[in-house]
């Protein structure tokens, strides 16, 4: 009885693995795709970005000033859309890529030049929009995982043995 069990288990376990393998990095491009388009898309629309303060002084800061803001939320929503519709429709990921992380550089800026906003107690303490700048490194993981396979690569389902 408990071999069945075990030998069921495994089954399931090899079946879902497979699965995952098979799947999961569409999935991730996909959704990548569709969160850099949806947050890009809402800086279409004044006041609809919870990210919008921040993003356009940020911008200010690193274009020294030379951009309005609502220009550069307007510039930063289309390159934010550019990244989301190249994910999504999974063609010319070099680049979508290489903008990823331009922007993804851009997103962390925040955290150094605004400490005061993004901390509650500088570096420890994050405030709501520090949280939201720190989990743009699962997006950076992410992005990196998908720039393993520009060149063929893909997940495997390997058994260790066990």
């Amino acid at each position: 009885m408990y071999m069945r069990m075990e030998e069921l288990y495994q089954l399931i376990d090899l079946r879902l693995t497979r699965w995952m393998a098979a799947n999961g990095l569409r999935l991730l491009r996909l959704s990548l795709g569709m969160i850099f388009f949806w947050f890009g898309f809402l800086k279409f629309f004044p006041g609809t970005s919870s990210a919008e303060g921040i993003a356009t002084k940020t911008i200010e800061v690193l274009t020294f000033g030379y951009l309005a803001p609502r220009v550069s939320v307007v510039l930063l929503a289309i390159w934010e859309c550019i990244i989301g519709i190249g994910l999504l429709i999974g063609v010319g990921m070099r680049i979508t890529l290489f903008l990823l992380f331009t922007q993804m550089l851009g997103t962390m800026t925040p955290l150094f030049f605004f400490p005061a906003e993004t901390f509650l107690y500088t570096p420890w303490v994050p405030t709501l929009e520090g949280q939201y700048i720190i989990k743009n490194l699962v997006l950076i993981s992410a992005g990196i995982v998908l720039g393993a396979t520009v060149r063929g690569g893909q997940l495997t389902v390997e058994s260790a043995g066990n």
